[in-house]
């Protein structure tokens, strides 16, 4: 049973889709191993994004993630990681198809409702920077 880390974004929690948001991956068989409210630091966003943090859009993206408390999941499921990254559409929200949850939710490249992890040993190595062992249970 695979698992994926999801980050429920500030314009996620701002406008209220963090229920519709887990009602989808429910919905879609996904079962939630781990939860937490946090509030992101530069420091973790900067180890997070260690792969895009030289990148010009880099300063945007952790002033928003920085700028208003998240929720982390980690879900469980058959090929979670591929099917979430279905169930997301492009990271690019206007590129998303309506019925994607950017799609329907998302502005922009990065006010874009989630992230997800991107592979099966990027969820690990994600899941365990934002949760403690023990955290996860299932």
């Amino acid at each position: 049973m695979e698992k994926t880390l999801i980050i429920l974004k500030p314009d996620c929690m701002a406008q209220k889709h963090v229920g519709a948001v887990i009602g989808r991956f429910e919905a879609a068989g996904f079962r939630i191993v781990g939860c937490k409210l946090m509030q992101l630091t530069g420091p973790l966003l900067r180890q997070h994004y260690a792969h895009v943090a030289d990148k010009p859009f880099y300063p945007r993206l952790e002033t928003f993630m920085a700028s208003a408390p998240v929720l982390v999941l980690a879900l469980a499921g058959e090929q979670v990681v591929d099917r979430v990254r279905e169930l997301l559409g492009p990271t690019d929200s206007t590129k998303a198809a309506k019925g994607t949850i950017r799609g329907d939710f998302g502005t922009d490249t990065t006010i874009n409702v989630t992230h997800a992890s991107d592979s099966v040993a990027s969820a690990q190595s994600e899941i365990a920077r934002f949760f403690a062992p023990g955290e996860i249970l299932g």
